[in-house]
């Protein structure tokens, strides 16, 4: 397997196989895993009590200097390369552990063989795709039907921030189209009987300290682009830090509780009152997860 990758909005014409990795994600044609498990620490409606069943795929196509990920994020040939089959098999046992759905954690780069993956799948419980929004229209347009949960971060209002801290001036207009094009998809969020997410979309927003505004940006951009009640809206102040932050002087303390109260009440006089907020006491390099290969070998 080998091709010139165009599938994110970057369209830096990579060639990536199976003995070649490249572009700005840095990875091969095949994705490689890092873990699959049941995970507790999303959403209430994602996680449940039998926690959903994320896989992460190593590699990003956005790579933000903070990212809490990083130990897999900057690396597209970390963990363990997995082909169609084997992916298969990795969400198949996954489910029969009893989580509530199959979490695709950084997907966006590996959609070809996710797509393959899925097509013909019967998994019974719901895919939730986990992604930084940064997406193409065009590619999202391919996994209609294969996908039930949309889980993006709309991380950026702000360009000029976007491009500082993401190399991705564009951003907020990328993003936004592509959360517009999953609610296409997807319609009104629904919940089971059990408080569960089966369809829909819920938006993420990590609040990042001393950008007020970008994050008053988010709520608005979410607030004036659906229909009130139509999804779900989750805002985080769970920034934690990173090695290195030292250069970029605001995100090196986390967020404080007076900026996460002003958020709050922004967010709730917008309207967004259907999904989540945390507290800062939330944040922690506790809640990453081991990156140990566990759930990828059969």
């Amino acid at each position: 397997m080998e091709f010139i990758c165009s599938d994110c909005p970057r369209r830096c014409g990579a060639l990536r196989g199976e003995t070649v990795g490249g572009g700005f994600c840095t990875s091969g044609a095949l994705p490689h895993l890092a873990r699959a498990a049941a995970h507790y620490g999303e959403e209430p409606c994602i996680s449940g009590t039998r926690g959903a069943g994320t896989i992460f795929f190593c590699g990003c196509n956005l790579r933000c200097v903070y990212c809490q990920n990083r130990e897999i994020s900057r690396a597209g040939t970390g963990g363990r390369a997995v082909s169609v089959e084997e992916l298969r098999g990795v969400m198949l046992r996954l489910r029969d552990t009893g989580v509530h759905n199959i979490e695709l954690v950084t997907p966006s780069h590996h959609v070809r063989v996710i797509r393959a993956a899925l097509e013909g799948l019967e998994l019974g419980i719901p895919v939730v795709w986990n992604s930084s929004g940064y997406e193409s229209v065009e590619t999202l347009r391919s996994l209609e039907g294969l996908v039930q949960v949309y889980l993006p971060d709309y991380k950026y209002s702000d360009a000029a921030l976007a491009g500082r801290l993401s190399a991705a001036p564009d951003y907020p207009q990328t993003a936004a189209a592509a959360i517009r094009e999953m609610f296409r998809q997807t319609g009104p969020y629904r919940l089971d009987g059990e408080g569960m997410l089966v369809s829909g979309l819920l938006i993420r927003h990590l609040i990042l300290p001393g950008e007020i505004e970008n994050s008053m940006g988010a709520i608005d951009f979410a607030a004036e682009s659906f229909p009130p009640g139509s999804v779900l809206f989750s805002l985080m102040s769970q920034y934690t830090p990173m090695p290195g932050m030292e250069r970029f002087s605001s995100l090196s303390r986390r967020v404080d509780a007076q900026e996460n109260r002003h958020l709050i009440s922004y967010m709730l006089r917008c309207g967004l009152s259907d999904g989540y907020w945390q507290e800062p006491e939330s944040a922690g390099a506790e809640m990453i997860p081991a990156f140990d290969g566990t759930g990828v070998e059969e």
